[in-house]
């Protein structure tokens, strides 16, 4: 962050995650209190789901060796598709026409439905990835969601059930997606630890916004997962409001450039939430 930035937050109140915006417990290695907190947006550490990099070895060591972005999109869909024999699914153990169906419901299939509709069914099962290993709950999905008693959570969770059941280790799929996407963004930009992205808003108001710094500078709790641009005229055709955002390399899940040729999008990056700064680009 620059030190205007530093500066504001040292003398600004820090609005932290609400209580009901997150779990106790999670499966990173910082609770979601601090990881979808403010402080943390201007100051992130590194965020390591539990046990990815210690199962999955032979995937760092062979993309150590790769010094081409391509081929090293290349050989991690050849690792996924060894590793959960997307390819196979007989050797994965499932032999049932419906299994072998359900079994195509991949990281790749959830890429897409999110693309094309983040309240998809794939939506609801990426903000479900996203609550159970970072404990950030989802705040929209068909609408608002005040509570796990209202009506709009227990939709996402039948959703988020029924889209993950009688899958392929999906939700570890997603896992791995993540730490090869926090080891791109390592070597794409080795000396930042923040990106400059745009999202378009229809309105602010229907936004839980916790601060306003200024006229055109708040602080927003956002859903638990979310799509940013890198273009701010992209971005601008998505909203009446364009608010751009400092986002932390380690809470981009997912960007468009990270699997090459395999997926279409407006330079798509796909964010995790909690309490974000924002400015209205003016």
């Amino acid at each position: 962050m620059d030190s205007d930035t530093t500066q504001r937050s040292a003398t600004n109140p820090q609005p932290s995650l609400p209580a009901n915006a997150c779990l106790p417990i999670n499966r990173c290695n910082l609770p979601a209190k601090i990881l979808g907190s403010l402080t943390y947006q201007h100051h992130p550490v590194p965020l390591y789901l539990d046990g990815v990099a210690e199962l999955h070895k032979p995937l760092w060591q062979g993309l150590d060796k790769i010094l081409s972005v391509e081929q090293r999109g290349q050989f991690f869909i050849d690792y996924m598709q060894a590793s959960f024999q997307l390819e196979h699914l007989e050797e994965a153990g499932l032999t049932d026409n419906n299994d072998k169906a359900r079994s195509k419901a991949n990281y790749l299939s959830m890429l897409r439905g999110w693309l094309f509709d983040p309240d998809s069914r794939e939506g609801a099962v990426l903000k479900g990835w996203v609550e159970s290993r970072f404990g950030l709950l989802p705040r929209w999905h068909h609408g608002a969601i005040p509570s796990a008693r209202s009506e709009t959570y227990q939709r996402y969770m039948h959703e988020r059930t029924t889209g993950i059941y009688n899958t392929n280790a999906l939700e570890s799929q997603l896992d791995l997606l993540y730490s090869y996407c926090q080891y791109e963004l390592q070597q794409s930009y080795p000396d930042n630890t923040h990106l400059r992205l745009y999202r378009g808003f229809n309105k602010l108001t229907s936004h839980d916004i916790l601060h306003q710094f200024s006229k055109h500078r708040y602080v927003i709790l956002l859903n638990n997962l979310n799509s940013f641009s890198d273009s701010e005229e992209l971005a601008g055709q998505f909203g009446d409001y364009v608010m751009q955002a400092d986002i932390p390399l380690t809470h981009i899940f997912m960007f468009q450039q990270l699997l090459p040729g395999r997926l279409k999008g407006e330079g798509e990056h796909i964010v995790l939430g909690g309490v974000c700064e924002m400015t209205e680009v003016v």
